[in-house]
């Protein structure tokens, strides 16, 4: 074992997650959380395609926006299974929209050896903006995927799951390398940028070791950089990257006590997620509205366009702008803090940060700048994690899948 092989005894024992009973004032201000963030990829996505738009301006009145996400539409499969769950839709209804997206991800959408494009067109699934066909928003949209074949336990729907899953190709990824690459272009081929360090890429390399038809090799889990960063006294493994990196594989993969032979990331995102709570409100001293009450910075719109964003340490022209995606992604890590932010939001900030479809993607009560639109990743990590906390049903839903199984198995992951 190596230099890290005691991470999970890093940080302060407190800091453990997941242990906070929920009160029932709690419980139903989560409800209208997740049946709101619900509402926009039920209503967001075409039911043709089942593919679901990237953003949507909620202050127009007709947004007319028609470039999906391919992972928005992950997590909006991963919103269906939830959406039955909780009974905000019928059975035959959600099922239908599930498998009308299947057989267009299965028979029509572009594709190149099974990953598909980043932006695409949410009517017809054609490129939009040049996209690359992307590695990393192909395995966010296959979690969704094999979370509604678990869910469902419909012959239909794991049929068609089980043949979009088998045809993604890593062995291409992966040809030359033990580090994917973040895409490929038919103009340029596989793009420079690798996945190299610490991020929301475990969930993309771990897909790939639970493929039976084309699995990447072990050694592509172990290439990839661990850097520790240390900051108030807290160690945890991370990158000079948004809060989101912390998020988005632990929205489907459950963590909690496993660990490989480098940590237990559960445990390293509640760090992680304390450390940027405590760097927000060292912030307070020039941004004075940062407080207990309000914290979380994390790539987001702002005034000036969208902007990678977070810390520590610094990284972007940070100037006091709140991202409640931030906390509603780490609601499964700190449940308290992240509850008590989100909740003085709705409360203190009212319509101008809620929307039909939940938060905004970001405000600046410093410069009374809210933003018109909700972006469908956001809202997504923010739905799955709530619902995580409440009852684990993503995370056990997909757990179930034999190919996670094998890919944690592979990974070397152990129970504690």
């Amino acid at each position: 074992m190596d230099g890290l092989s005691s991470f999970a005894e890093m940080g302060e024992p407190d800091l453990v997650a997941g242990q906070a009973a929920l009160s029932a004032d709690d419980d139903a201000f989560l409800d209208e959380l997740e049946h709101a963030a619900f509402l926009y990829f039920w209503e967001q996505a075409d039911p043709n395609t089942g593919l679901v738009k990237d953003r949507c301006n909620v202050r127009s009145g007709n947004d007319t926006g028609t470039v999906a996400s391919i992972a928005a539409t992950g997590f909006g499969l991963a919103a269906l299974c939830i959406g039955h769950s909780r009974g905000f839709v019928p059975l035959a209804d959600v099922r239908a929209r599930v498998i009308a997206a299947l057989r267009f991800l299965n028979e029509k959408m572009p594709a190149h050896r099974g990953f598909f494009y980043h932006w695409t067109d949410v009517h017809t699934g054609e490129r939009t903006w040049n996209s690359e066909i992307s590695s990393i928003d192909t395995a966010i949209l296959l979690c969704g995927v094999l979370t509604c074949r678990q869910h469902f336990r419909y012959r239909e729907i794991s049929r068609l799951a089980r043949l979009i899953f088998n045809r993604v190709n890593w062995t291409w990824l992966s040809a030359d390398t033990s580090l994917l690459p973040h895409g490929w272009t038919p103009e340029l081929g596989f793009l420079q940028y690798r996945w190299d360090y610490y991020s929301e890429l475990m969930m993309m390399y771990l897909l790939g070791l639970g493929s039976t038809t084309h699995p990447l090799p072990v050694q592509t889990w172990h290439a990839w950089k661990r850097l520790t960063f240390e900051y108030d006294g807290l160690r945890y493994i991370g990158s000079y990257a948004p809060l989101f990196v912390h998020q988005y594989s632990q929205a489907w993969f459950d963590f909690r006590g496993k660990r490989d032979r480098y940590a237990d990331y559960f445990r390293n995102s509640t760090v992680a997620t304390q450390v940027h709570r405590r760097f927000c409100l060292e912030l307070s001293k020039r941004y004075p509205h940062f407080s207990e009450d309000l914290w979380g910075i994390t790539a987001s719109d702002s005034r000036n366009g969208y902007v990678i964003w977070g810390g520590p340490p610094e990284m972007g022209p940070i100037d006091g702008t709140v991202v409640p995606s931030a906390a509603g992604g780490s609601l499964a890590f700190l449940p308290r803090e992240t509850l008590r932010v989100l909740k003085h939001i709705r409360s203190r900030y009212g319509e101008r940060t809620w929307s039909r479809y939940g938060f905004v993607n970001a405000f600046n009560p410093m410069t009374e700048w809210y933003d018109t639109d909700v972006v469908g990743i956001d809202t997504g990590v923010t739905l799955l994690m709530a619902e995580n906390l409440r009852t684990g049903f993503v995370w056990d839903a997909f757990s179930r899948n034999p190919e996670v199984v094998a890919a944690l198995k592979r990974a070397g992951f152990t129970e504690e």
